[in-house]
């Protein structure tokens, strides 16, 4: 089994939500929030600002923690081919400067605000799906009932 710890920003502006394209190793792309794994010794409260700017060109900071979302990715779908736990924490982040651009030789291309009502699902997103609801209305501990990898939830 694999493991990895990623920080996610929600970055909300009017009645829109700002989408990065991944790009994963098989080539094929999927919209997901900003952000990425965390380094060794990094705070996640850290990683998600470096993200954004490494992956947007935007320059933001952290309003709140939304939650955490610990889910098992099983062997079949995992780019690893074996079981992979994936912990991501998401914040919500308000943009304070920067310019949009692509990320420069990233996994991550061609950001965009998108609206919100156009946001169906996301890759690696569980948390925030359904319309993005939880940058509205944040469970009090935090944490978040898994969600299981299939279907609309994907790896």
């Amino acid at each position: 089994m694999t493991s990895r710890i990623a920080a996610y920003g929600v970055c909300l502006e009017q009645d829109r939500v700002l989408l990065v394209r991944h790009v994963a190793p098989s080539g094929e792309t999927n919209w997901t929030l900003p952000g990425g794994g965390v380094e060794h010794g990094e705070d996640p409260f850290d990683t998600v600002t470096r993200e954004l700017a490494e992956e947007t060109g935007l320059e933001g900071v952290v309003e709140r923690l939304l939650g955490v979302d610990s889910r098992l990715i099983p062997a079949h779908v995992a780019y690893s081919g074996v079981v992979h736990q994936n912990i991501g924490i998401y914040y919500l982040l308000r943009v304070i400067g920067g310019g949009l651009r692509a990320e420069p030789n990233g996994a991550t291309v061609e950001p965009t605000w998108t609206p919100i009502s156009e946001v169906t699902h996301l890759r690696r997103s569980s948390l925030v799906d359904s319309g993005l609801a939880l940058a509205q209305t944040v469970p009090p501990t935090g944490h978040v009932t898994s969600t299981p990898v299939g279907g609309l939830i994907q790896h």
